[in-house]
Parts: C-alpha cells; structure tokens; sequence
C-alpha cells in the first residue's frame, strides 16, 4: 500500500494506518497460533485481550526503598565512613606554632618579673625586723646629742638608697634648711612658736583604722626609714605647737603606711611620746609632687603630717594626711 516510501517521508495520517494493519496482522497470527495450538476460538480472544492489555497497561513505578536513618553519634563508628580530615597549609601551621611560641615565652617572662619582684620585696621586708630590735634599744637610752643638718632636695620615701647612682635623692630642699638646723641654745624661735628642748621626741605611732602601731625613729633617710616611722628632725614634737612629721614606706621595709590612703576626715591616730599619748584628728589629705615640699613647713597650730609614697609600687607622687591636735 505504501510501496517502498521510507517511514520518514510518510504522514502522520498513513503512519497511523500502519500501525493499524501491523497490529491487525499481528492479532491474526497469535489468533491463528492459540487455534493451531488446540485453544477455542473464544480462548483465543480472550488470551488476545489479556496480551493486549498487558502491553497498553501503564507501567508502575518502581519502588522506593527508603534507606534507614542512623541516628547521630559524637564519635563515628568503625563502620561508618569517616570525613576527610582537611588539612592546613603547611605556612599556616607554622605561623599558629610560632605565635603559641611567642605566647607560652611572654606568660614565662611575665611570671619570672612577678618572681623576682615578690622576692625583692620580701628581701627587702625581712630586714625591718632586726632594724627595729636596735630601735627598742636606742629608746632605752637616748643621747642628747644634736643631729646633723639634713641637705635633701625632695619628699622622703622614694626608692633611692645610698647604693644607686648618685647616691640616696635628698629629701629637704636648701631653702627649707634653715627650718630644721639644730640649735645649742636652750630655745629655738620659729617665728612666733618657741620651742622648748623639754618636749619629748616621738617614739611610737598608732592608727587603729589600718592597724598600725610602729615605733618612730630620728630622721628620714633610707637607713632610718628600714627601722619604722621616720621623724623628719627640727619638726615639731607630739603637743606642742608645729608640723610635726612623719614619714614610711608603704611597699618596702614593713609596709608600715601600706593603708594610710585609706584614712578619711574626722579619723583619729595616736603618737606618743614615752608613755604619753597625744590624739591627732584628720582634717586634711592630700596627694603630691615629691617637689612640694612646702607641706614640712612649720605652724601656727599643733598639727602631724603623715607621709608616704603613691601609688602602691609606682611612688611617682606622695600622699600626706595631716591631723591637729584634739583638745
């Protein structure tokens, strides 16, 4: 019917007709077959339908199988596939290495330096108590000699013993010089004030808010100040009229003024002279330049001036706190 024409230069129509002839031809043949093979003619159509239907019936789709879900463990089993690990460049690793090299070395070095100052201190603090045996002695039995003149160019306190270069930072300037140079005669005028050699010299201060009770010493400088509480000499004496004043370390030999930032107006304290005690009452507290040295001054009225370093371990500056005498 369609003679030798090849199927693509066919229509759509005459492709269809095609089909239809082989389909009809192919049903005849099975028909012919199932006759031949003892089945009857209505077996033979039905077994036509049946393969029919077969070869238009839809396909279904396969089958999913879900895959069983294991539950998330921390640490993979052997069975399981482990994640590839990924690797840091080579530069990397040694860069991270050099910088834990760099920060174990400075830890180290920061411990050593707290070492070796704690060390320093304790060295330093262990000679207080063997400085102060020989005070206790001295009391006992003081000379009436005459100290003396003191050639200092600052505040007392400081970190500067006679061992550093240049030797021990004066602490009284020239000019205040004529304040504190001893006399011979049997009274001395400051002005207005007289001041009579009958007077007792200080020997021990007590402060009960900071818990300090320390022995008062002659004089300011560096070997005066590893025995306790320096007495700057020409200054006043405890209840009579004038400054009088006193020095201490707040972080070496003792610590003893280690709290004296911590006294507020209206505080009291107590220094005595032998067995007698004055009561001193703050109403002042100040922090310094070393070089104002104009806080040693003598006055009118009777007043101590207590003096340390500050801050703690810096002692760039000084702390004075001054007290009058309580009626």
């Amino acid at each position: 019917m369609f003679g030798k024409r090849k199927p693509e230069d066919l229509s759509v129509e005459e492709l269809e007709k095609m089909l239809l002839i082989k389909r009809r031809q192919a049903r005849l043949e099975r028909f012919e077959r199932l006759s031949k093979a003892g089945y009857t003619p209505n077996q033979a159509l039905n077994g036509i339908n049946t393969a029919l239907d077969k070869l238009t019936a839809p396909v279904p789709p396969p089958p999913t199988v879900k895959s069983p879900i294991k539950p998330l463990s921390a640490t993979p089993t052997s069975d399981e596939p482990q994640p590839a690990r990924i690797e840091q460049p080579k530069p990397k690793k040694v860069m991270n290495m050099v910088l834990l090299g760099l920060e174990v070395v400075a830890v180290a070095g920061l411990i050593g330096v707290l070492l070796a100052s704690y060390f320093n201190l304790r060295e330093l603090n262990n000679e207080v108590s063997l400085a102060q045996q020989n005070v206790v002695a001295q009391q006992a039995a003081p000379t009436p000699t005459s100290p003396p003149p003191i050639a200092l160019a600052r505040l007392p306190g400081g970190h500067t013993p006679p061992t550093a270069p240049g030797g021990a930072m004066p602490d009284v300037p020239l000019h205040l010089q004529q304040w504190i140079q001893p006399t011979s005669s049997a009274s001395t005028s400051l002005g207005s004030i007289e001041v009579s050699p009958d007077v007792n010299p200080p020997t021990r201060i007590v402060i009960p808010k900071i818990n300090v009770d320390a022995p008062i010493v002659n004089g300011v400088g560096w070997d005066d100040l590893k025995k306790g509480v320096g007495h700057l000499s020409g200054s006043a004496n405890p209840g009579e009229r004038g400054n009088l004043y006193l020095a201490a370390h707040n972080d070496i030999y003792g610590e003893i003024f280690r709290y004296l930032e911590d006294l507020e107006v209206g505080d009291t304290y107590y220094i005595y002279s032998g067995e007698e005690a004055f009561h001193y009452v703050v109403k002042e507290r100040r922090i310094i330049d070393p070089t104002e040295v104009e806080v040693m001054l003598p006055t009118t009225e009777p007043v101590s001036t207590l003096q340390t370093c500050y801050p703690y371990l810096i002692d760039t500056h000084r702390l004075v706190v001054i007290g009058e005498l309580a009626e």
